[in-house]
């Protein structure tokens, strides 16, 4: 479905410079549009449908999408809770975050804002993630992806030509995940920063929420997403998924089960 006629829209923001356009519609994923200048000529907005909401045990609600057989959220976590209602530890400490072997959870810089909790959610270590842990972090009916599942979404996106220049193979995606705002520029064609407006084709809507090292320290918003699996590697890592402004692929790591990372929820078969 095509949102509102360019000449419409150039009337309501004919002074938009340096603007977020903003479409919505009930059955539909939000959509934001960077706007770098008043000229909205040919500007058109196309949405992607929703799968449906997911409440959480905090109450927040957040959009889903379907990707060839699977139901992802479109937003990073932001809940306090298990879903037995019991509270996942909060430390704002770089003394002791790193030495945590149990489950903990903070924001990005300790930060106390609403808004910036609301768009990139919280960060998690892996001990809250850990299938072993038998307080669950997703609401009945959802789960954290393992590795083989984030897998699943990238194959099906390769296979159904959602690469930045078409193709069905090799990995390509990172501009089909990657949200049109947010991330740093860069001017390498096929990378994330480079033309956001052409980011987010299969409405995943992955965010730069960047993360928080094993050290307790923070990096890189607006540079990198990292996103948990549920698959353990060993005693000390776990596997995650991550994007990376100037790349133009999904990549996976392994990395220390202390580091907070997003986390997104996959909806059971």
């Amino acid at each position: 479905a095509q949102g509102p006629s360019s000449n419409r829209l150039a009337k309501k923001a004919a002074v938009a410079i340096n603007d977020v356009i903003a479409a919505t519609k009930t059955g539909y994923l939000n959509y934001r549009c960077v706007q770098y200048t008043s000229d909205t000529t040919g500007l058109q907005i196309k949405m992607i449908a929703s799968a449906g909401t997911l409440t959480d045990t905090d109450g927040n609600v957040y959009q889903t999408v379907q990707i060839g057989t699977q139901v992802w959220t479109v937003e990073n976590l932001r809940v306090t809770k298990y879903n037995d209602g019991s509270s996942i530890p909060l430390d704002t400490s770089t003394a002791t975050w790193g030495n945590a072997t149990t489950p903990m959870f903070c924001y990005y810089s300790n930060t106390t804002n609403s808004d910036s909790i609301k768009k990139y959610g919280a960060l998690y270590n892996w001990y809250v993630v850990n299938p072993l842990n038998p307080k669950k972090i997703a609401p009945t009916g959802w789960h954290v992806p393992t590795d083989a599942e984030w897998d699943t979404l990238q194959n099906n996106l390769i296979a159904k030509g959602y690469n930045w220049d078409g193709t069905t193979t090799g990995n390509k995606i990172a501009k089909a995940l990657a949200a049109k705002t947010d991330w740093y520029t860069y001017s390498t064609t096929g990378t994330i920063g480079c033309d956001l407006t052409k980011n987010n084709s299969s409405g995943f809507s992955a965010l730069p929420g960047g993360y928080r090292r094993d050290d307790g320290t923070f990096y890189n918003q607006g540079v990198y997403g990292f996103w948990w699996s549920a698959t353990e590697n060993d005693a000390s890592v776990a596997c995650d998924h991550n994007l990376f402004y100037v790349s133009g692929s999904l990549d996976r790591g392994i990395d220390y089960k202390s580091c907070g990372y997003s986390v997104r929820l996959v909806r059971d078969n």
